[in-house]
């Protein structure tokens, strides 16, 4: 038997952060489900745009939403219209309002939403696994989409290694398996590694088929 670590809690605080950060006073588990209530409404929302990670940072009174996508254009909207809507939304239904019995008054925290672009897609392992599981989705053959996704992400600079994985009903097949394939170095083991890891899932008609992505940009020693 052996203990899989997730390579990012792995290495959280020393070349990581936690995705969610900052102050949260006394209402944690509220500012904590609040937090993966944005997630949700976002993905929701914005899903089909590129979406790769979604950071919340909260400040007394004050909480920053960022967001990294390969397409920030389509986020922002014309004249910033889509940012300032997604804003608008989220004070509605999701960010809750506190009050403070000192003041007597009912505050609600201020919002900022931060956009940022991921300039190469195929160094990120959350849109590389996004694509797959479109591939999928459309009956491409899992074989073709392991060997074509890994050889675009090995055609990057800077990429060192990466592997690809696929599980579950495999082309529609009665009996579920694994198969997986990678290229270069992967040190899972080495805390300095810096390794950007995903899973995904692609909803088919037969089946989910599970989805992994570890791709290795070399070592970190800051």
């Amino acid at each position: 038997m052996t203990h899989k670590v997730h390579p990012k809690i792995f290495r959280i605080r020393g070349m990581k952060d936690w995705s969610s950060r900052g102050f949260y006073e006394k209402d944690f588990a509220l500012h904590l489900k609040e937090d993966f209530e944005i997630r949700e409404f976002i993905k929701s929302k914005a899903g089909r745009f590129g979406l790769a990670e979604i950071e919340i940072e909260r400040f007394p009174g004050k909480v920053n939403v960022i967001i990294f996508t390969a397409r920030p254009g389509l986020v922002i909207g014309r004249a910033g219209e889509g940012v300032e809507r997604l804003k608008r939304e989220l004070r509605q239904k999701i960010l809750k309002t506190k009050t403070y019995s000192k003041k007597n008054k009912s505050l609600k925290s201020e919002l900022k939403v931060e956009i940022r672009e991921i300039k190469n897609v195929w160094s990120s392992a959350s849109l590389v696994a996004q694509f797959m599981a479109a591939q999928i989705k459309k009956r491409m053959p899992y074989r073709r989409v392991l060997k074509s996704t890994l050889s675009k992400i090995m055609g990057q600079r800077g990429i060192k290694g990466a592997r690809v994985e696929v599980s579950g009903r495999l082309n529609g097949i009665s009996i579920a398996r694994r198969e997986w394939l990678q290229q270069g170095l992967l040190p899972r083991q080495t805390i300095r590694a810096d390794i950007d890891y995903v899973k995904d899932t692609a909803f088919c008609s037969y089946g989910a088929v599970g989805i992994k992505v570890w791709i290795y940009k070399g070592e970190r020693f800051d």
